[in-house]
């Protein structure tokens, strides 16, 4: 017999939970919520390659649900997570197709849920990347926005990402499903928007924003280097807070657009930031 095959017997002898109504199936359920995501400091990693770069950041695993029905032909990305974590003592429970669809995220089932301690950190304990550029996206809404931000951070080398105003808690599952994984491996942080101003000011760093009606066209502003960009909500933009810091001289903030030639007046979000970050490589990567 295989150590595969035997860890798989291992499992399945555990007993498959059938019920959706399972206590420890609707625990992690809520962990959805983020009420419960606070509570507990706990969140759902589902996706192969989204619990391999957990694992990989160094993010805690605290249990895993297996899909029953995968295990009888699992696949080797699937096998080798699993292994993985029975090597660590990473409790192991096979779930029957409903209660395992009740935990795992939208139809993209791979067979393995994790539950991570993960949740966004305060800025007292960020540190940025030196020398490179950080994005803070104030009140940004959408799950699926703020995962791509985060993509787009990690491929172009950016220090790290501030969330700040509200929005999307960054250890909402959607976000790690939607950043592929990246959102553990970048520096992250989560706080108020007096926080990150005053973060501005400290670490001496000149804030770009993303405006409409910006005065200076993205590609000429300065972005190399330890520049911020700041990106706001998607239905209501930068909040005054970041203005009026300007205009009081905490903080040197210079608006920038995007040049907008159809009918629309605007870019989503994601899209914005994609832009914007790889202008930043463009620039780091044109200096002597």
């Amino acid at each position: 017999m295989s150590e595969a095959t035997a860890l798989i017997e291992t499992i399945l002898a555990l007993g498959t939970i059938t019920s959706p109504a399972n206590p420890r199936v609707r625990a992690a359920s809520r962990l959805r919520e983020s009420a419960a995501r606070r509570e507990h400091g706990l969140t759902l990693v589902d996706g192969l390659r989204e619990i391999g770069r957990c694992l990989r950041a160094g993010v805690e695993p605290v249990e895993a649900f297996v899909a029953a029905a995968s295990l009888s032909d699992p696949s080797p990305a699937l096998m080798a997570l699993v292994t993985e974590l029975a090597a660590r003592d990473v409790p192991l429970t096979p779930l029957a197709d409903r209660p395992f669809h009740r935990i795992a995220f939208g139809d993209r089932n791979e067979g393995l849920v994790v539950v991570a301690r993960f949740q966004g950190q305060r800025l007292a304990a960020f540190a940025a990347r030196n020398e490179q550029p950080v994005f803070i996206l104030e009140s940004v809404e959408k799950p699926g926005n703020v995962g791509a931000i985060l993509r787009s951070a990690d491929a172009a080398g950016f220090g790290g990402v501030i969330l700040c105003g509200g929005g999307t808690d960054p250890a909402n599952p959607a976000v790690i499903r939607s950043s592929l994984g990246t959102v553990f491996s970048l520096p992250l942080a989560c706080d108020t928007t007096a926080a990150a101003i005053a973060w501005c000011q400290r670490q001496q760093r000149p804030v770009i924003a993303a405006t409409p009606d910006g005065a200076c066209p993205w590609h000429e502003a300065r972005l190399a280097g330890p520049a911020t960009i700041l990106l706001g909500s998607e239905a209501h933009g930068i909040s005054s807070a970041w203005f009026e810091a300007a205009a009081g001289g905490i903080l040197s903030l210079q608006a920038v657009a995007l040049p907008m030639l159809g009918v629309a007046d605007s870019l989503n979000v994601s899209a914005t930031a994609a832009v914007l970050a790889y202008e930043a490589l463009r620039q780091r990567q044109a200096l002597p």
